[in-house]
């Protein structure tokens, strides 16, 4: 059987190392790699690939940043051109990017099925790019790993019942894994001078391109009580005059994979828009302040451990005081999620 696998952006390339590795030990299935190339410098792609052991890709499509039609569109052109000439057995995509979408549509049209991992996911907010991508890709795949029991009704309730399987959390299986190596990890230079922080990122473009909420949110972080360590997004370190930014904010440059986990083993609470850190947060213990109007991961609100705040200042505020009511829950599954995937994927195609 043969596989290929479209990635194109930092968190796919971690879900992606994960069940790649287990790819790699399944002798019946071939993984061929495609990278379109959404993200594209050292710092958001390359450094990934090194850092995570994942494969080399197979085809790097080069598209890089762009409008999300002109993108999307490019992405489709070539990935259809890779699937004509590799023809695969099947189309892996994962999470809700315009890489995830254009894998989608080009295996569609051309018949490939396609595998869903992190389906089910729902903001219930359709101005959000990522919420186009990820209906549309649940809505042609032929099979739909979910990643939380909720993801799963949610697919049910769609009508997906018959294709869609809950799997549990690849990205659990992968801070499970990686953080027994971060005894290895040089840490950024600045935790020398740091004895406490926050973690924050940012880069949704409901904060980035409303430039009253980026700075209603680093007015916020001016007034906490320890130091902000912010690796800052290229789209967000565009749109913003750095000299006017407190002294209690440190920014620096994206960070690997593992010396992100490093940071966040080591702060104190987090805050963040990113769906992939509010989950990272969860699974590490950390108390969450999640900076947009909802998050589709509900699982993490449950007892306290993470807050959703807007870019409220008050909120932020206010929610950076408190403290959990209560245990995580085991809602991302057990940790062996890819190997039930390739699992799934090889009793799927003997039928």
């Amino acid at each position: 059987m043969k596989i290929v696998t479209v990635i194109g952006a930092r968190p796919q390339f971690i879900k992606a190392a994960t069940v790649s590795r287990i790819l790699l030990k399944t002798s019946q299935i071939k993984e061929i790699i495609i990278h379109t190339g959404q993200h594209y410098d050292n710092n958001m792609s390359k450094i990934f690939f090194d850092e995570l052991c994942l494969p080399k890709p197979n085809y790097n499509l080069e598209v890089g940043s762009a409008s999300h039609g002109k993108q999307t569109g490019l992405m489709l052109e070539r990935i259809e051109k890779v699937l004509i000439k590799e023809k695969p057995d099947w189309i892996l995509i994962y999470g809700d990017t315009n890489s995830t979408l254009a894998g989608a549509l080009a295996a569609a049209k051309l018949h490939i099925s396609i595998a869903h991992i992190e389906a089910g996911l729902r903001s219930f907010n359709r101005k959000m790019p990522e919420e186009i991508n990820r209906i549309v890709a649940d809505h042609i795949a032929q099979l739909l790993f979910a990643p939380t029991q909720n993801a799963f009704q949610l697919l049910c309730k769609e009508g997906l019942q018959k294709v869609a399987e809950f799997s549990g959390d690849v990205m659990f299986d992968s801070v499970l894994y990686y953080k027994n190596l971060l005894t290895n990890i040089q840490p950024p230079e600045l935790l020398n001078s740091l004895d406490k922080y926050y973690l924050s990122t940012i880069h949704r473009p409901e904060n980035t391109d409303n430039i009253n909420r980026l700075y209603s949110i680093f007015s916020a972080f001016g007034e906490l009580s320890y130091p902000v360590v912010l690796p800052l997004h290229p789209r967000t370190k565009s749109r913003l005059n750095l000299q006017k930014i407190s002294t209690n904010i440190h920014i620096i440059e994206p960070t690997s994979y593992l010396q992100m986990l490093y940071l966040l083993q080591n702060c104190i609470k987090v805050l963040t828009d990113s769906g992939g850190l509010q989950k990272e947060a969860y699974f590490m213990e950390k108390i969450c302040i999640t900076l947009r109007d909802q998050t589709e991961w509900i699982e993490t609100l449950e007892n306290g451990w993470n807050y959703v705040t807007s870019a409220n200042k008050k909120e932020i505020l206010s929610a950076i005081n408190r403290e959990p009511n209560g245990p995580r829950s085991n809602a991302f599954g057990d940790g062996h999620a890819a190997e039930k995937i390739v699992q799934k994927l090889i009793e799927f195609s003997e039928i």
